[in-house]
């Protein structure tokens, strides 16, 4: 518990000099302490690969480092090794990429019970949240063919017109493309009402998973 909480602090405070376009002396050593940590704790889930894995023999160790948690933990690590040393040349590339350690908050996905408890519903769930993204993409494709049509002044491409319609399905509206025709204005309505629905569906499929595991964890706490 306390070396999740000690990953989980790491993690923030190695994204927080993102934030700022300067550097300075204190983002240094704080990079220099998290990178390191960082390290250390990917040697340690290799070298307990086959524990972590399930299986015995050589094949867990040549598995792990292409797991998608061993992928993130490498692209948040790479761009932060020149600190270390100026021997790591082949990795400056990467360091350039500032961005790439912002994957580094993905590893928060380890440490965090809650999450963990959305992420095993996420995969309970996975037919049904599907379901409801081919049906949310469906819907996207058909409103842009629909306005593309009507409204052929306003919107110069079809990517222009999904664009339209997946602001219009999450009911953002930023306002920057828009019909201006009495009929488009009324396939907007149309889309935006649908959309309230359909953005709503992937959540209450997970509030009601991560309710039900909540259940039944405290149903599985009470009878211990």
């Amino acid at each position: 518990m306390v070396y999740d909480t000690v990953m989980m602090c790491a993690i923030f405070i190695s994204i927080i000099p993102l934030a700022f376009k300067q550097a300075n002396d204190f983002f240094f050593y704080t990079d220099i302490a998290t990178v390191t940590l960082f390290i250390i704790d990917y040697i340690f889930r290799f070298i307990t690969a086959d524990y972590k894995l399930g299986r015995k023999g050589m094949a867990s160790f040549l598995k792990y480092p292409f797991t998608p948690l061993a992928i993130i933990d490498l692209i948040s690590i790479l761009p932060a090794l020149t600190m270390l040393s100026d021997s790591f040349k082949l990795l400056r590339l990467f360091r350039t990429f500032r961005a790439f350690r912002v994957f580094t908050v993905f590893k928060v996905f380890r440490y965090s019970k809650s999450i963990i408890i959305i992420m095993n519903v996420i995969k309970k769930s996975k037919d049904a949240l599907l379901a409801v993204c081919t049906l949310a993409v469906g819907y996207i494709l058909v409103s842009a063919l629909i306005i593309f049509n009507i409204e052929g002044n306003s919107f110069s491409t079809f990517f222009d017109a999904i664009y339209w319609a997946t602001v219009s399905l999450t009911t953002v509206g930023y306002g920057d493309i828009y019909p201006v025709t009495t009929a488009g204005r009324i396939i907007t309505m149309i889309s935006s009402f649908f959309g309230i629905a359909i953005v709503a569906l992937p959540a209450g499929i997970i509030t009601a998973g991560y309710m039900d595991s909540l259940n039944n964890e405290k149903k599985s706490n009470d009878n211990i």
